[in-house]
């Protein structure tokens, strides 16, 4: 009988100890885990990546995607590409663009090219050999057009927001020699954005009126191989070019001659209904500038391009006085706009109370905002509503 009653004693108090055991053991292993992990961090803190070696590498997984894009024939991996350049933009520098261009420019074949984007880019201390990722087997092939395009790209990006005017309408002239003797799809997307900053690099020297010839000849060669992107691009660049002149004659007439695409992205359409609105409100075609601006604002971006959409709403707040209606207190407090459209706000409240000195008076302070806005001739025949608005009062 004493027997049976310590058995299970004994039972009870092995499985006490074995429990115990376990726990402590596990708190052991719980103990190394975190040396461990506390190493592993102290570790990453140390091996802290350079910068300029992550921008060179993002660089080349930006490349890796066009090639995919190439051989997949996918226009969506391109896309990402290029909606990832305002990023890409502000990581470049000549350190960046010096080892993208040593790394990928390897093979004989592409020497010339390597040479020449190396004479705009300033002198700078390279990155570790090392470091940089090659291009492995692929090194003594010539780079796929479309990799090649894309640096071009990125150097004349540098070059513009660096304010080199002259050294980048050299490089951008060069880049669209270049892409008029290439005939290939996967193309399209990335010629599209050298045109539109082949375009900005002359707006930037004042000699946007000498781009106009080659703009007609791209236009033509994009519409024959349904480029629609590229067409889209090159009728807003013309536009620009036509109304920066205030030749809007020209601009009607392209206009009426060219159909725009309607495979267009957003942007592109936002800023064609933008200059539809300009050319509209011009020849007295109030009603229909006021829906081209709506359609505008619509299918501008929403989080970004706040410049764009102060340049519409201005617009918009002038069509909208010259059709006799006062906008709405609403458009004047929005945060994006608000501080552009104060003096907007000041020439509504005048043309609101018929207040024809007030008027002349916010016009005459505000006269060189006006002329930069393109509204200023539009104000001025804003003069009659005033009066008439005196008048009735």
């Amino acid at each position: 009988g004493v027997q049976t009653c310590a058995l299970p004693i004994l039972i009870t108090f092995f499985k006490r100890d074995a429990a115990a055991a376990m726990t402590a053991a596990t708190k052991e292993d719980k103990k190394v885990e975190d040396v461990e992990m506390k190493e592993a961090g102290e570790e990453e803190k140390v091996e802290k990546k350079d910068p300029d070696l992550l921008s060179v590498e993002d660089i080349r997984e930006h490349c890796k995607l066009i090639r995919r894009s190439v051989e997949t024939k996918e226009a969506r991996f391109m896309l990402r590409v290029l909606r990832a350049l305002p990023v890409t933009r502000r990581k470049i520098n000549p350190v960046v663009l010096r080892s993208v261009l040593k790394t990928f420019y390897t093979a004989e074949g592409d020497r010339e090219t390597k040479e020449v984007l190396l004479s705009y880019v300033a002198p700078a201390a390279e990155l570790d050999g090392s470091l940089t990722p090659s291009r492995g087997k692929a090194s003594g092939t010539p780079l796929f057009p479309e990799v090649d395009f894309y640096i071009n790209l990125l150097v004349l990006i540098h070059l513009i927001d660096g304010k080199k005017g002259k050294e980048a309408v050299d490089c951008a002239t060069k880049i669209v020699a270049n892409l008029c003797k290439q005939n290939r799809r996967t193309l399209d997307l990335v010629s599209a954005k050298c045109y539109f900053y082949y375009v900005r690099a002359h707006e930037m020297v004042g000699k946007l009126a000498e781009s106009r010839a080659l703009l007609h000849n791209c236009l033509r060669t994009a519409t024959l191989r349904n480029d629609f992107e590229g067409q889209a691009v090159l009728i807003n660049c013309l536009l620009r070019n036509y109304l920066h002149y205030n030749l809007y004659n020209q601009a009607d007439k392209l206009v009426l001659k060219c159909t725009f695409p309607e495979q267009a992205s957003n942007n592109e359409w936002a800023r064609y209904y933008y200059y539809l609105g300009r050319i509209k409100a011009l020849q007295l075609d109030y009603s229909e500038a006021h829906k081209h601006l709506l359609q505008s604002a619509r299918k501008a971006p929403q989080n970004s391009a706040a410049g764009f959409k102060q340049h519409v709403a201005k617009l918009s707040v002038t069509v909208d006085l010259l059709l006799g209606n006062i906008p709405e207190r609403q458009t004047f407090v929005v945060t994006e706009v608000k501080t552009a459209l104060a003096p907007y706000l000041q020439l509504t409240q005048a043309v609101k109370t018929g207040d024809v000195a007030g008027f002349d008076g916010v016009v005459k302070k505000f006269a060189k905002q006006f002329q930069l806005d393109f509204t200023y001739s539009l104000i001025m025949r804003l003069h009659h509503n005033v009066v008439k608005t005196a008048v009735r009062t």
